[in-house]
Parts: structure tokens; sequence; C-alpha cells
């Protein structure tokens, strides 16, 4: 049973005083396409992230979203840097009293000063963070993958509905093609006699040439290679692994089989029958391209 490329799944877990939230999402592409937006501050897990999802997935374009929230006030303490905000204070006196400017100095006003402050947090053990977002990712891949299965499903039902309809349309052609063939060698035959009426060419000959230009119309072989594509093809999609590109390249040969169909047969059921099956050729192409 095929995956879907298209997956959305999410998790929160509240881990060793840090609000963990994991947002999956995927779309399809014909490769594994990974972004990610983390804090800046846990940017190192980018690529362990990126290792640990090309695991579990094989192909789309993968975006993921990572947020962090320390719950835990005592891991980050702030500090005043006295003697800087001591220069900061004489240095705006000074202006005031050198240019007679009038302005009272603010706590406002003076945390601009962005650097009085002293910022410290607790160093966090890399490998402890690893394995508590992993454990938030597992979370999130779960429902992502369920939802990738799902929709791999009804695109499953969908692919098979539409292959049963030409496997349909298939017997049509392989019906009404030696009918084509017969009419065509009769009518050969006809136009060539009345030609030739008045030369003396043994009619044996006639015949033998007018069955040879009219199975060159015949399909058989291009019937039996599209039923053998169709087989292949129901085969792939049984399969519990990814299947896309496989699946594509096989909708590509049933294309070139249906078009040398429509191309060798004059006949307007075989013409109707062929378009009908370059449609659902084009539908199940469609599909797939959303298929792992």
């Amino acid at each position: 049973m095929p995956n879907s490329m298209t997956g959305y799944g999410r998790a929160n877990l509240i881990i060793d005083n840090k609000d963990i939230t994991v947002e999956i999402r995927s779309v399809n592409h014909r490769f594994f396409d990974f972004n990610a937006r983390l804090p800046r501050l846990y940017g190192f897990l980018e690529e362990k992230l990126k290792s640990y999802l090309q695991k579990k997935i094989n192909r789309g374009k993968i975006d993921l979203f990572v947020s962090i929230v320390n719950s835990n006030d005592e891991s980050v303490s702030v500090s005043l840097d006295k003697p800087l905000l001591n220069g900061y204070i004489k240095a705006l006196e000074e202006i005031s009293d050198s240019y007679d400017v009038i302005d009272d100095i603010s706590v406002s006003s003076l945390a601009r000063f962005s650097d009085i402050f002293n910022v410290k947090k607790e160093q966090e053990n890399a490998d402890v963070i690893w394995e508590n977002v992993k454990e938030v990712t597992d979370a999130a891949l779960n429902d992502f993958l369920k939802m990738r299965k799902d929709e791999g499903r009804r695109l499953y039902d969908d692919v098979k509905q539409n292959l049963e309809e030409i496997s349909k349309n298939v017997k049509l052609v392989e019906e009404r093609s030696p009918k084509t063939v017969e009419e065509y060698r009769a009518r050969l035959t006809a136009k060539l006699k009345e030609i030739l009426e008045d030369r003396n060419i043994d009619e044996a000959r006639i015949l033998t040439e007018c069955a040879i230009y009219a199975d060159k119309i015949a399909v058989n072989e291009e019937t039996v290679r599209l039923n053998s594509h169709i087989k292949s093809f129901s085969q792939q999609l049984e399969k519990d692994e990814p299947i896309g590109k496989k699946l594509d390249f096989v909708v590509q040969e049933m294309n070139r089989e249906v078009n040398t169909i429509g191309s060798k047969c004059n006949d307007i059921e075989i013409t109707a029958t062929v378009v009908t099956m370059k449609s659902l050729i084009e539908q199940i192409r469609e599909q797939i391209q959303n298929i792992e």
C-alpha cells in the first residue's frame, strides 16, 4: 500500500521544565527536501533532525518547526553591569549640564542601553536536549506518518479504479482490432482489384500484398505490452515501499503504447477508446505525483 507525500503531525510535551512543540508538514517533491525552523540557541539540532527524519521519510518537501520554551525561571539570571551603568548616567548628566538640556534620566531610558544587562543561561546538556526533542519529534512523526498512510490509501483506491477502467478499454480494443484489420484488408483488396482490373496480375499476389499491409494496422503487440504494464503497475501498488518513481516510469510506457495504438488504427471506435484511455492515464499520472 503506497504512502502519500502529503502529511502533517504536531506534538507538544513538557520535559525537564521545557515546553517543546514540534510540527512536521510535507508536500510532494521528487527528492527529500528538508527545511527546519528552530530557536537560534538550538540550531545545532538541525542536522540531527534531518538525518533522523530521512530514515523515516523517503521523499517529499519536509518543513519542520521546533519551539522550545524554558519554563524554569532559575535557569536564566540577569545582573547589572553597575560600572557601565554609572558611566552612562554620568555621561547623560554631563550632556544635560554642558548643553543646557533639561531631561530626566528614567529607568526606561537607561534600559535602552542593553549592554548594561548581563544575561546568563544555565549550561544545558546537548545530548539531553536532543533526546527530549527527539521524543517530541517521534510523537509528531506518528501523526504525520498516519496521515500519509491514510492519504495513500485514498490514492490507492482512486488509482486502482482508473487502472480497472483502462483494462476494460484495452479489452474493447482487443475485440475491435481484428475486425478493423479485416475491414481494411477487404477495402484495400477491392480498391486494388478495381485499379488493376485491366492488367494481367495474379489475384493471389494481390491478396498477399493486401494482407501484409493490413497487418501493419494490427495492434496485438501493443495491447499485449499494455496489459503487461497494467499488471506491473498493479503489482507495484501492493508493495509497502517507496514506489512513486517506478509508477511514473510504468505510466510513461502505458502512454507510449496507447499513442501507438491511436496512430495505427484509423477506426472511429478504437479512436474513441484511445481518447478515453489517454484521459485515464493522465488522471493516474497526476495521482501518482503525490505517491512516495
